[in-house]
């Protein structure tokens, strides 16, 4: 799994491409340092699968950056990605933009 990290004001993104499951997510968690930020936006547009593990850790952002007045975004998620999205309800949780 490949991320690439950006930081604007409190806005953090990260590309994420590749496989984001239980071996590949402590990569994502460690790169997912909140302090100061209030909003975080996920690229999938280059991620491939998306495991339970993986689901785990938006949520935790997702219930971070609501604590700060924020949010999460998760943008150009593929169609098997966004199936697993739905399937799992996060669809109604999480902004979502294709």
């Amino acid at each position: 799994m490949n991320i690439e990290k950006k930081l604007e004001g409190d806005t953090l993104t990260l590309k994420v491409a590749g496989r984001l499951d239980t071996n590949t997510s402590p990569q994502l968690e460690s790169e997912l340092s909140l302090d100061g930020v209030k909003s975080v936006v996920f690229d999938l547009a280059n991620l491939e699968y998306v495991s339970s593990a993986g689901l785990r850790i938006f949520l935790a952002a997702q219930k971070s950056t609501m604590a700060a007045g924020g949010g999460i975004v998760i943008k150009h998620p593929n169609e098997t990605v966004k199936g697993v999205l739905d399937i799992t309800g996060c669809s109604d949780i999480f902004t979502i933009e294709m």
